[in-house]
């Protein structure tokens, strides 16, 4: 049974930092791609970013691109999101989730992903 546990969310100010973790189990992490998503009520889920299992290719959603930065550390079967330059635009319930297949390219869509956690809110105060 695939497990998704994110942690790190929290209540900041703008211009402030956060860095949001997302440990996986019950799968082989290594070989899958990973994203993060969020939602913010009344609006749909939205991609944030994706990386790919190994790590040498990364996608990003335009508003938050060169203020978040996705990683992981496949040892740890662990992937992050850093955000900087939080806006209250930001605010939203965060989601990990794995692709559906290994060894795939990630894509944009959220149907694409099998796997979810149960997310994490931030909260940017202006």
């Amino acid at each position: 049974q695939v497990q998704l546990v994110e942690t790190g969310g929290g209540t900041v100010q703008a211009g402030g930092s956060l860095r949001l973790s997302c440990e996986a189990s019950g799968l082989a992490f290594s070989r899958y791609s990973m994203g993060w998503f969020r939602q913010a009520p009344g609006k749909e889920r939205e991609l944030v970013a994706t990386i790919i299992w190994s790590a040498i290719r990364t996608d990003y959603t335009d508003s938050v691109k060169g203020r978040f930065t996705i990683s992981r550390d496949n040892a740890k079967s662990t992937v992050y999101l850093q955000m900087n330059s939080l806006t209250p635009e930001d605010t939203a319930v965060y989601y990990c989730a794995a692709h559906a297949k290994p060894w795939l390219v990630p894509t944009r869509r959220s149907a694409d992903f099998g796997s979810w956690g149960q997310g994490t809110q931030v909260t940017v105060s202006s």
